[in-house]
């Protein structure tokens, strides 16, 4: 156990700095290779392709990182708790967290009390629980549309700059393998190599988050967490979808999907009391 907690220590500290260094090269390929190279100045005056382009990009990034941020500013633990409950050492539950009562968890990674507790994520280096669970789906949402829209703007850049065609699914499927071979063969450079890979990367992220959220969104209809669904408990939640969706995302849930502002108000340990799994 002792060997399970360290790596998953490990993960929690090298997860984030794996996001930024992402989000730091997506910025990079966007702004030096992208878009120069796709929509080139043509004098002075402005191309409404590249300034609409910009536009999308940064509106992406911008509510991807806004609600990561969101998601780590409002956390889910419990305020009112802050003695460390002691586990047992044949304690049956999972490793990084501890079943107490009323729906709360004590996550041993945060050393916290967690309310409704949903999953431990190593990406936020926190828990995500009926708190910030909105702010995480959304952060989901963002981070595969700018993975995605990355993907298509290096496959545009890879046709523009070096001619080749995508119209052939088997293209893009044997496109990493070749330009490895090809790298060790001295014909490309180390960063066509990379910008190859990071395109198989934005594709993998993009796909992994877009079925995420959709999982999260799914258990948040039926008042259900992943907490519930690993120990085999059926939700006892009789409020129809639309209430649950509106405890989590709030009654201005559409300036939530433009915006990473705060759309639910912040209630008192008392509101957020649950009923027992």
């Amino acid at each position: 156990m002792f060997t399970r907690m360290l790596k998953l220590r490990l993960l929690n500290a090298v997860a984030p700095a794996y996001f930024f260094t992402a989000t730091a090269v997506t910025f990079i390929f966007h702004f030096g290779f992208f878009i120069p190279t796709i929509f080139p100045s043509q004098g002075t005056s402005l191309d409404g392709s590249k300034v609409l382009h910009t536009v999308i990009f940064l509106f992406l990034m911008f509510n991807a990182l806004g609600n990561y941020i969101m998601t780590i500013k409002y956390p889910a633990e419990s305020a009112n708790e802050t003695v460390i409950p002691v586990c047992s050492p044949h304690c049956s539950d999972k490793v990084d967290a501890h079943y107490l009562l009323n729906g709360r968890h004590f996550c041993k990674l945060c050393k916290k009390v967690i309310l409704k507790r949903d999953h431990h994520c190593f990406f936020t280096g926190n828990c995500i629980g009926n708190k910030n669970m909105r702010y995480f789906i959304m952060f989901c949402i963002y981070t595969s549309c700018t993975c995605l829209y990355s993907l298509v703007l290096g496959v545009a850049f890879l046709t523009v700059e070096y001619s080749i065609s995508f119209e052939n699914p088997l293209t893009f499927l044997t496109l990493l393998p070749f330009s490895t071979g090809y790298f060790f063969m001295g014909t490309i450079s180390g960063l066509q190599l990379f910008l190859v890979l990071m395109l198989y990367v934005w594709l993998g992220i993009g796909l992994v988050c877009a079925g995420f959220c959709c999982q999260q969104v799914l258990l948040v209809a039926r008042g259900q967490t992943w907490c519930q669904m690993q120990r085999g408990k059926l939700a006892e939640n009789c409020n129809p979808w639309r209430a649950n969706l509106k405890d989590v995302f709030g009654t201005r849930w559409m300036l939530g999907l433009i915006l990473p502002v705060q759309t639910v108000e912040t209630c008192s340990e008392d509101a957020d009391a649950h009923k027992e799994d």
